[in-house]
């Protein structure tokens, strides 16, 4: 973006401190810009964690999951992740996803735990199975969890 003083020949020419004042400032505005973006990052997790440890499993989330499911087997897959959300979420924070505890279920809390739960009653009876993986490791530590609902014939 031009300024005045770059399209007009006669202007002064900035002092070397003008310069350095103006590059400052110029940081400094994209700093609090940074910084904003990143409160706002904040709140909008805060927030999503607050839903998620004491809302409940919503419709259209339920819905959600219905079509993740027959996306799956429309492409000939007999698994789907369902569900995700931070391992932070869990009380010992993905260690025992992580390393395959069989207690995992244990550590879950809010809408896992629900989801969970309506599996243990609805879905397991029906044949299906439910296994939680962490799906990331951002520098080097569990990341996300994710819930996968599996529909595939017992192995003889």
């Amino acid at each position: 973006m031009a300024t005045k003083q770059e399209t007009d020949p006669n202007a002064p020419v900035p002092t070397a401190e003008e310069l350095r004042m103006t590059l400052l400032q110029k940081e400094m505005e994209e700093m609090e810009q940074r910084e904003k973006a990143r409160e706002v990052e904040q709140r909008t997790r805060a927030a999503a964690a607050e839903d998620f440890l004491k809302g409940h499993v919503t419709d259209k989330e339920r819905e959600l999951i219905r079509r993740l499911v027959m996306n799956a087997v429309a492409k000939g897959q007999l698994e789907a992740m369902i569900y995700s959300f931070p391992s932070d979420l869990c009380t010992d924070r993905g260690r025992a996803i992580n390393n395959s505890d069989p207690q995992w279920p244990d550590t879950l809390q809010g809408k896992a735990r629900e989801l969970y739960e309506g599996f243990k009653e609805n879905l397991q009876p029906k044949g299906y199975k439910l296994k939680a993986m962490i799906i990331n490791f951002p520098g080097g530590m569990p990341g996300d969890v994710g819930l996968y609902l599996n529909w595939e014939p017992k192995r003889v």
